[in-house]
Protein backbone atom coordinates (compact mmCIF):
# COMPACT_ATOMS: atom_id res chain seq x y z
CA UNK A 1 0.00 0.00 0.00
CA UNK A 2 1.60 3.19 -0.82
CA UNK A 3 0.93 6.27 1.54
CA UNK A 4 1.05 9.45 0.41
CA UNK A 5 3.55 11.73 2.36
CA UNK A 6 4.47 15.54 2.69
CA UNK A 7 7.97 15.08 2.46
CA UNK A 8 8.33 12.56 -0.25
CA UNK A 9 9.72 15.39 -2.68
CA UNK A 10 11.59 18.61 -2.00
CA UNK A 11 9.62 22.19 -2.84
CA UNK A 12 10.37 23.29 -5.84
CA UNK A 13 11.07 27.49 -5.94
CA UNK A 14 7.43 29.49 -5.92
CA UNK A 15 5.61 26.60 -6.92
CA UNK A 16 2.50 25.47 -5.27
CA UNK A 17 0.78 22.51 -5.90
CA UNK A 18 -2.90 20.81 -4.38
CA UNK A 19 -4.14 17.47 -5.21
CA UNK A 20 -8.07 17.58 -5.27
CA UNK A 21 -9.41 14.23 -4.91
CA UNK A 22 -13.11 13.17 -5.59
CA UNK A 23 -15.39 11.31 -7.71
CA UNK A 24 -16.84 14.48 -9.52
CA UNK A 25 -14.44 14.59 -12.69
CA UNK A 26 -15.77 17.46 -14.49
CA UNK A 27 -16.37 19.71 -11.30
CA UNK A 28 -12.90 19.21 -10.11
CA UNK A 29 -11.88 19.94 -13.50
CA UNK A 30 -13.85 23.57 -13.40
CA UNK A 31 -12.60 24.33 -10.03
CA UNK A 32 -8.58 23.72 -11.18
CA UNK A 33 -9.49 25.66 -14.64
CA UNK A 34 -10.66 27.90 -11.64
CA UNK A 35 -7.82 28.03 -10.00
CA UNK A 36 -5.19 28.38 -12.90
CA UNK A 37 -6.74 31.59 -13.58
CA UNK A 38 -5.96 33.06 -10.33
CA UNK A 39 -3.59 35.86 -10.30
CA UNK A 40 -0.59 34.18 -8.03
CA UNK A 41 3.05 35.32 -7.41
CA UNK A 42 3.39 31.25 -7.47
CA UNK A 43 3.37 28.77 -9.78
CA UNK A 44 0.10 26.91 -9.35
CA UNK A 45 0.21 23.24 -10.25
CA UNK A 46 -3.07 21.26 -9.77
CA UNK A 47 -3.76 17.50 -10.03
CA UNK A 48 -6.77 15.34 -9.99
CA UNK A 49 -7.11 12.56 -8.49
CA UNK A 50 -10.62 10.22 -8.26
CA UNK A 51 -9.23 8.34 -5.79
CA UNK A 52 -6.19 7.76 -3.49
CA UNK A 53 -3.43 5.97 -3.55
CA UNK A 54 -1.85 7.42 -6.57
CA UNK A 55 -0.31 5.37 -9.33
CA UNK A 56 3.45 4.23 -7.65
CA UNK A 57 5.00 4.51 -11.08
CA UNK A 58 5.20 8.26 -12.20
CA UNK A 59 6.93 10.29 -11.38
CA UNK A 60 4.87 12.63 -8.67
CA UNK A 61 5.49 16.15 -7.59
CA UNK A 62 5.51 17.55 -4.09
CA UNK A 63 1.90 18.43 -3.05
CA UNK A 64 1.79 20.97 -0.44
CA UNK A 65 -2.53 21.13 0.00
CA UNK A 66 -4.73 17.84 -0.40
CA UNK A 67 -8.30 19.16 -0.45
CA UNK A 68 -10.73 15.96 -0.75
CA UNK A 69 -14.27 16.34 -2.26
CA UNK A 70 -17.33 15.12 -1.13
CA UNK A 71 -20.72 15.32 -3.46
CA UNK A 72 -23.49 15.66 -0.79
CA UNK A 73 -25.69 13.74 -3.58
CA UNK A 74 -23.94 10.47 -3.66
CA UNK A 75 -22.99 7.87 -0.82
CA UNK A 76 -20.10 6.84 -3.13
CA UNK A 77 -18.48 10.51 -3.26
CA UNK A 78 -18.19 10.01 1.01
CA UNK A 79 -17.30 6.21 0.77
CA UNK A 80 -14.33 7.08 -1.77
CA UNK A 81 -13.00 9.94 0.27
CA UNK A 82 -13.27 7.67 3.57
CA UNK A 83 -11.25 5.03 1.43
CA UNK A 84 -8.58 7.64 0.10
CA UNK A 85 -8.05 8.97 3.51
CA UNK A 86 -6.40 5.33 4.71
CA UNK A 87 -3.61 6.28 2.17
CA UNK A 88 -2.57 9.76 3.40
CA UNK A 89 0.58 10.08 6.28
CA UNK A 90 -0.77 11.64 9.40
CA UNK A 91 1.65 14.57 8.90
CA UNK A 92 -0.14 15.68 6.11
CA UNK A 93 -2.83 16.31 9.11
CA UNK A 94 -1.14 19.70 10.43
CA UNK A 95 -2.70 21.77 8.18
CA UNK A 96 -2.57 20.22 4.37
CA UNK A 97 -5.81 18.66 4.20
CA UNK A 98 -8.96 19.86 3.32
CA UNK A 99 -12.69 18.68 3.02
CA UNK A 100 -14.94 20.30 0.49
CA UNK A 101 -18.43 19.43 0.51
CA UNK A 102 -20.51 20.78 -2.75
CA UNK A 103 -23.70 20.28 -3.60
CA UNK A 104 -25.68 21.66 -0.44
CA UNK A 105 -27.75 24.27 -2.02
CA UNK A 106 -30.48 21.81 -2.80
CA UNK A 107 -30.85 20.11 0.70
CA UNK A 108 -33.53 17.61 -0.16
CA UNK A 109 -31.36 15.94 -2.93
CA UNK A 110 -28.55 15.30 -0.53
CA UNK A 111 -28.11 11.85 0.45
CA UNK A 112 -25.11 12.73 2.46
CA UNK A 113 -25.80 14.77 5.52
CA UNK A 114 -24.16 17.76 6.19
CA UNK A 115 -22.94 16.71 9.84
CA UNK A 116 -21.41 13.60 8.36
CA UNK A 117 -18.68 15.43 6.39
CA UNK A 118 -18.65 17.86 9.45
CA UNK A 119 -17.96 14.85 12.11
CA UNK A 120 -15.63 13.65 9.06
CA UNK A 121 -13.34 16.39 9.27
CA UNK A 122 -13.34 16.89 12.66
CA UNK A 123 -12.27 13.10 13.15
CA UNK A 124 -8.92 14.06 10.83
CA UNK A 125 -8.98 18.05 12.52
CA UNK A 126 -8.70 18.92 8.93
CA UNK A 127 -11.04 22.30 7.75
CA UNK A 128 -14.51 22.09 5.85
CA UNK A 129 -16.00 24.45 3.35
CA UNK A 130 -19.19 24.36 1.75
CA UNK A 131 -19.60 25.66 -1.89
CA UNK A 132 -22.42 24.29 -4.26
CA UNK A 133 -19.13 23.99 -6.97
CA UNK A 134 -21.91 24.12 -9.98
CA UNK A 135 -22.43 27.94 -9.83
CA UNK A 136 -19.73 29.36 -11.46
CA UNK A 137 -19.20 32.95 -9.16
CA UNK A 138 -19.44 30.29 -5.93
CA UNK A 139 -16.90 27.89 -7.93
CA UNK A 140 -14.53 31.34 -8.28
CA UNK A 141 -14.92 32.07 -4.87
CA UNK A 142 -14.04 28.98 -4.01
CA UNK A 143 -10.80 28.70 -5.97
CA UNK A 144 -10.00 32.18 -4.94
CA UNK A 145 -9.66 30.84 -1.04
CA UNK A 146 -7.90 27.46 -2.70
CA UNK A 147 -5.33 28.77 -4.21
CA UNK A 148 -4.74 31.01 -0.84
CA UNK A 149 -4.89 28.03 1.09
CA UNK A 150 -2.43 26.06 -0.62
CA UNK A 151 0.06 29.52 -0.93
CA UNK A 152 0.16 29.15 2.55
CA UNK A 153 0.54 25.59 3.65
CA UNK A 154 3.50 25.94 0.31
CA UNK A 155 5.21 28.67 2.63
CA UNK A 156 4.66 31.11 0.29
CA UNK A 157 3.13 33.67 2.92
CA UNK A 158 5.50 35.50 5.28
CA UNK A 159 4.69 35.00 8.78
CA UNK A 160 1.89 32.08 8.46
CA UNK A 161 2.29 28.40 8.24
CA UNK A 162 0.13 25.52 7.72
CA UNK A 163 -0.20 25.06 11.19
CA UNK A 164 -1.31 28.71 11.64
CA UNK A 165 -3.86 28.18 9.10
CA UNK A 166 -5.55 25.57 10.98
CA UNK A 167 -5.63 27.35 13.97
CA UNK A 168 -7.11 30.67 12.16
CA UNK A 169 -9.87 28.64 10.83
CA UNK A 170 -11.08 27.14 13.98
CA UNK A 171 -13.64 29.37 16.56
CA UNK A 172 -14.59 28.40 20.28
CA UNK A 173 -18.29 27.47 19.42
CA UNK A 174 -17.54 25.24 16.07
CA UNK A 175 -14.34 24.06 15.85
CA UNK A 176 -14.41 24.75 11.97
CA UNK A 177 -15.41 28.00 9.97
CA UNK A 178 -17.24 27.03 6.65
CA UNK A 179 -15.39 30.27 5.03
CA UNK A 180 -11.63 31.43 5.04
Amino acid sequence: MSVLRPQDQLPDLNTATILLVGTEDALLQQLADSMLKEDCASMLKVHLAQSLPLPSNVNRPRIDLIVFVVNLHSKYSLRNVEESLRHVDATFFLGKVGFLATGAGRDSHCSVHRNTVLKLAQTYRSPLLFCDLEVEGLRATMAQRLVRMLQICAGHVPGVSALNLLSLMRCPENPFQEDL
